[in-house]
């Protein structure tokens, strides 16, 4: 296996793009990507991406990359649901490790607001288990809300220590210039926001999102694209049942801590080491239960120390300096490569938002309800 690396990246605003088609977001990354590495022409592309047939098409590799100007290179798209981002960027690393490929261009998608928002939802939904929970009417949010319920009650977590996840969340994502709610909110915002589904509240929740990013990968030989290469030093992909009537246990991700292990181990470190991490916080309780899988917190004990101050910027480790997906939002096909793309500069010293001294990174990007789950680990 060969290393591979890092050696561009590029991210476009997140929010609200209907002005423009999903070729178009995307080119915006790539094109980002490729300045950073002097345009220099991949020889593969993978597209992380969930709906674009529900928005646009298919065959969308093909599509993006002739759009972008790279007709001819070999191109094909994944999909992990909420987790496709993180897939994407597994499979780019793949085709460089093994040496199929030299130089891979890895492109996260995603258009969730072009269309009605109950179509939306009813596409995010199949990322649970169609015969055996939608049948039922049990919205994705629902599906959050049982282990929210079960989780409090289980580990008597007060409503306000879970919520002051997302105050700390827009605190981060007011001065990232990607972000797509880039405003500061309060303890009684989070607490006095409508039900979604109780006791999940709006503010609990990220909000639905378009967006596209991009990262370039190639192996040690071609790592001089870039006077800042940073190494994938770990990476793994672990699978759960769709439908939590099936799980082990409601309070742990087991597909979160089997890839955050493996991934680790792969690398050669442990959750000390590192600095900065980018996790998947699609609602309050999908952060709590995946600091506690990975393995940064005690099971039940999350919420009690990010209330009391912890995994703020200056603490080893620092979650989310992006704002995460509450703040910078989750265009869900792209949101793991945004993963990767942020704790990159991170680790180069560039990302232009909350900035933290780091040598070690962590993304962790979930499809589903923590059904598909990709972990990378980053090292400068």
């Amino acid at each position: 296996m060969r290393k591979v690396y890092v050696v561009g990246v590029g991210m476009t605003k997140v929010g609200k793009h209907t002005e423009v088609s999903m070729r178009d977001l995307a080119a915006e990354a790539i094109s980002n990507a490729l300045d950073e590495v002097g345009n220099e022409k991949p020889e593969a592309i993978v597209v992380g991406n969930m709906l674009s047939s529900l928005v646009e098409q298919e065959n969308l590799a093909a599509l993006i990359a002739d759009h972008a100007g790279l007709r001819g290179i070999c191109g094909l798209k994944v999909e992990g649901a909420c987790g496709s981002g993180g897939v994407a960027v597994l499979t780019g690393y793949l085709m460089v490790a093994s040496g199929l490929y030299s130089k891979v261009l890895v492109v996260g998608v995603e258009k969730l607001l072009e269309r009605p928002t109950p179509d939306t939802l009813r596409g995010l939904a199949y990322a649970a288990d169609a015969d055996y929970e939608l049948i039922y009417g049990v919205s994705f949010a629902g599906l959050n809300a049982l282990i929210m319920r079960y989780y409090m009650s289980k580990y008597n977590v007060k409503r306000e220590e879970l919520a002051l996840w997302s105050v700390m969340m827009h605190q981060n994502g007011v001065k990232n210039p990607y972000a797509q709610l880039r405003n500061e909110i309060t303890l009684e915002t989070v607490l006095n926001s409508p039900v979604v589904a109780d006791p999940i509240r709006l503010y609990d929740a990220c909000p639905l999102s378009d967006g596209a990013a991009a990262i370039y990968l190639t192996n040690e030989d071609w790592k001089k694209l870039s006077d800042t290469p940073v190494l994938i030093a770990g990476v793994s992909n672990a699978v759960d049942s769709p439908d939590l009537s099936s799980r082990f246990s409601l309070d742990e991700l087991f597909a979160s801590r089997l890839s955050a292990e493996n991934a680790l181990r792969m690398a050669k470190l442990s959750v000390k080491d590192v600095d900065v991490a980018e996790i998947h916080d699609a609602y309050t309780i999908t952060a709590a239960v995946s600091l506690e899988s990975i393995g940064f917190a005690e099971k039940g004990k999350a919420a009690k120390l990010w209330s009391e101050g912890r995994f703020k910027p200056g603490d080893k480790p620092t979650i989310n300096p992006s704002g995460g997906l509450k703040s910078r939002g989750h265009p869900v096909g792209a949101t793991g490569v945004y993963q990767v793309a942020e704790v990159v500069m991170q680790l180069r010293g560039d990302f232009p938002g909350v900035l933290v001294p780091a040598e070690v990174g962590l993304t962790q990007n979930v499809g589903g309800v923590g059904s598909n789950v990709t972990t990378v680990l980053l090292k400068r």
